[in-house]
C-alpha cells in the first residue's frame, strides 16, 4: 500500500510543478464586462518574464491595429504584441516589469501570481502609484 501511495506521488509531481506555473497560455477575461478577449502566452527570455498575444477570441478584431501604441509597435498588429515585458520573480510573484492596455494605451507596472485556491487562475494586477486594478486570467488546457 506505501508503495502504490508513493508511486502515484511521483507520478503527480510533474503534473504539480506545470499547473503552478505562470507559463503557457492564459484566456485574458475583462475585468468589467466579465468578456473573454485573448489568448496571451507568458513565456521567459533571458530570465525575465513576457506576455505576447497569440490569438484574438473576437473574429472581427483578429486584424486589430495598436492605434494607441508608442514607437515601433504603433499601428502594428495587437495580435503578435508583446503586452507584459520584464518582469521577474520575486518570492511568490513575477513582478518589477511593465503590462500594456492596448485598447486604453496605457502602460503600468505590473504583478503576477498564481491564484492560492486554484492554480488555473492568473491574478493580473496593473499598478499606478498606489491605485492597482487586477484581472484574472484563465489558464488554456490543451
Amino acid at each position: 500500500m506505501k508503495k502504490l501511495v508513493f508511486l502515484c506521488l511521483m507520478l503527480s509531481l510533474p503534473y504539480i510543478g506545470v499547473s503552478q506555473s505562470i507559463f503557457g497560455k492564459w484566456r485574458t477575461v475583462d475585468n468589467q464586462t466579465g468578456q473573454e478577449k485573448s489568448i496571451v502566452e507568458i513565456y521567459e527570455e533571458d530570465g525575465e518574464v513576457f506576455g505576447k498575444v497569440i490569438d484574438i477570441i473576437n473574429p472581427e478584431d483578429k486584424d486589430a491595429l495598436c492605434e494607441k501604441c508608442e514607437g515601433d509597435e504603433y499601428n502594428m498588429p495587437v495580435l503578435g504584441l508583446v503586452l507584459i515585458k520584464q518582469l521577474k520573480k520575486i518570492g511568490n510573484f513575477y513582478k518589477g516589469g511593465t503590462i500594456f492596455d492596448p485598447e486604453r494605451g496605457k502602460k503600468y507596472k505590473c504583478r503576477l501570481v498564481i491564484d492560492k485556491d486554484d492554480p488555473n487562475i492568473l491574478q493580473v494586477r496593473g499598478y499606478i502609484a498606489f491605485l492597482y486594478a487586477s484581472q484574472y486570467w484563465q489558464r488554456v488546457i490543451e
